[in-house]
């Protein structure tokens, strides 16, 4: 499950610079992450960080998150988070709009980690199923996580037992996004 979800992810992000090429004439461009290091950066301006991606330098593997919660994760989400280091990228599900989060560089993957212990502490003390997420939502109560226990891609309302399962796997849901660039795009 590694490799395809691997193989899904670069060419959706393969997909994603294309648009912001040929909509924009230039590789994605971020507000949030200027000032944020990154192998990523190609350019810097006064407003934005125009970004490529880049191979993944670490060990390619989420133990510390294991280690620390004494579970085994989901193969196709440690291939998400490990690998390659880009931005965050906008994409639509269905009628879903989502930004799906990724690993900005080697310090972005200890926040990365940290936030994913965090979140599966949340759940354990809340008697639910581990779930790790992957992508975040218009609402800030809502979040696309894999579900630990069967692999599957889930919308899971925080904090609840609410859930609807939008694929049966990573891969089939990272070939089902379509690209969707963002709002008020600077061009």
């Amino acid at each position: 499950m590694i490799e395809e979800t691997t193989r899904a992810l670069t060419e959706f992000t393969r997909k994603y610079c294309d648009s912001w090429s040929r909509e924009c004439g230039h590789s994605p461009a971020s507000s949030e992450l200027l000032g944020v290091p990154s192998p990523c950066i190609q350019q810097t301006t006064a407003d934005q960080v125009y970004w490529l991606p880049q191979p993944f330098t670490l060990a390619q593997n989420l133990e510390a998150v294991e280690r620390a919660i004494e579970l085994r994760l989901q193969p196709s989400v440690t291939a998400w988070y490990s690998s390659q280091f880009a931005g965050d990228m906008t994409a639509t599900f269905g009628n879903t709009a989502c930004t799906l989060l990724q690993t900005w560089s080697e310090e972005d993957f200890l926040r990365v980690q940290e936030n994913l212990i965090g979140h599966l502490v949340m759940k354990r003390r809340l008697k639910q199923s581990p779930t790790l997420f992957i992508a975040t939502t218009e609402s800030e109560l809502e979040v696309i996580s894999v579900c630990n226990l069967s692999g599957e891609v889930i919308l899971e309302q925080l904090g609840t037992q609410k859930r609807s399962v939008l694929a049966p796997d990573l891969q089939q849901f990272i070939e089902a996004l379509q690209v969707a660039l963002p709002v008020g795009l600077k061009r």
